[in-house]
C-alpha cells in the first residue's frame, strides 16, 4: 500500500534526504538518484521503471500523464509526498522548479549485464567529464536505436541531477554501464564486436570506414581526447572532416555523427524509422 503525506516545512528529514542527492557522495551511500519533470518520469514509467519515491508540487495543475503516474506508483507501493512550490525548489535548487520529480533506484552498472548483441551499435565514451555531454551521447544512443552506453575510467556521474536532465529520458532506456579501460578491454575481446575510435591517428574517413555489428564506438574526454594506448587497441580509427578553422567536434556531437554514420550503414533491427518536426 503506498504511504502518502505532506510535507510544510523546510527542515524536514525528508527534505534533507532529497537534497542530498544533488551530491554524488550521498547518490552514492544512498544508491539513489534524483530525476525532475512530468515527461522525463513518463519515459521512465513508459520504459517499465517507477520512482520509488514520487515528490509533488502542492496545488499544481492537474495532468492526465501525472495522474496515471501517480496511480502506478501507488499501485507499486511506493511513496508519494506532496510539499509547498518553494520547498520544492530547495530540493531541486532551481528557482522554478519542475512540478513534480522523482527518487530511482540507481542501476547496475556492471559489465557483466551488458548483453553486446542486444544491438548493432554501442556507445562508449573514455574519461567523460561534462554530465551534459554524458546526457547528450545518452539521448544519441536512445535515438539512432543503440544498446546503451559505456563509461570508461573516470566519467562525469551519469546520475547527477544535470546528466538525468540532459539524457531527456534516455538514462531509462539505455543500457548503462562503467568500466576501467584494463577491465573493459579483455571484455570486449572475449567475444563479437569491433572497436571504433575517433582519432587522427592514422585514420580513414568516417563516411568511408566498414563498420561491423557490434559496433562499439569510442570517444575521448572532451580536452585530451583518447590515449594513444587506447588509440592503439582500437579495429578501426576514423575522423571526421573540419572545414573551417576549429579543429575538433564536442565529444558528444562527434558521437552523434559516427552514431549515425554506423546507424546508415549497418542499419538497425531495434528501431523503426520515425520522423519528428524540430521547433
Amino acid at each position: 500500500m503506498a504511504v502518502r503525506r505532506t510535507i510544510t516545512g523546510f527542515s524536514n528529514p525528508t527534505v534533507k534526504f532529497l537534497r542530498s542527492l544533488r551530491e554524488k557522495k550521498h547518490r552514492r551511500r544512498e544508491g539513489k538518484f534524483l530525476a525532475e519533470g512530468l515527461r522525463l518520469l513518463t519515459d521512465a514509467r513508459e520504459s517499465g521503471v517507477l520512482p520509488e519515491m514520487l515528490v509533488m508540487a502542492s496545488g499544481r495543475a492537474s495532468h492526465p500523464l501525472l495522474a496515471e503516474l501517480e496511480d502506478a506508483v501507488a499501485a507499486a507501493g511506493g511513496e508519494i509526498v506532496e510539499m509547498d512550490e518553494d520547498i520544492l525548489a530547495k530540493v531541486t535548487g532551481k528557482d522554478n522548479p519542475q512540478a513534480v520529480a522523482g527518487v530511482f533506484a540507481e542501476f547496475d552498472t556492471r559489465l557483466t549485464g551488458v548483453d553486446r548483441n542486444a544491438a548493432s551499435i554501442w556507445l562508449v565514451a573514455q574519461a567523460l567529464r561534462d554530465p551534459g555531454n554524458l546526457g547528450t551521447m545518452l539521448r544519441t544512443g536512445d535515438a539512432v536505436g543503440a544498446g546503451g552506453l559505456i563509461l570508461i575510467d573516470d566519467c562525469a556521474d551519469p546520475f547527477s541531477v544535470e546528466a538525468v536532465r540532459a539524457s531527456m529520458g534516455a538514462i531509462f532506456t539505455q543500457r548503462l554501464a562503467a568500466a576501467r579501460w584494463d577491465e573493459f578491454l579483455p571484455w570486449l575481446r572475449s567475444g563479437p564486436g569491433q572497436l571504433v575510435a575517433a582519432s587522427l591517428r592514422e585514420p580513414t574517413d568516417y563516411r568511408s570506414a566498414a563498420y561491423k555489428a557490434p559496433c562499439f564506438l569510442l570517444v575521448g574526454n572532451e580536452s585530451q581526447g583518447l590515449p594513444d594506448t587506447y588509440e592503439a587497441e582500437c579495429d578501426l580509427r576514423v575522423t571526421i572532416p573540419m572545414m573551417g578553422r576549429a579543429d575538433s567536434l564536442n565529444a558528444a556531437v562527434a558521437g552523434a555523427v559516427l552514431a549515425y554514420e554506423a546507424l546508415a550503414r549497418l542499419g538497425s533491427s531495434t528501431t523503426e524509422e520515425s520522423s519528428y518536426s524540430a521547433a
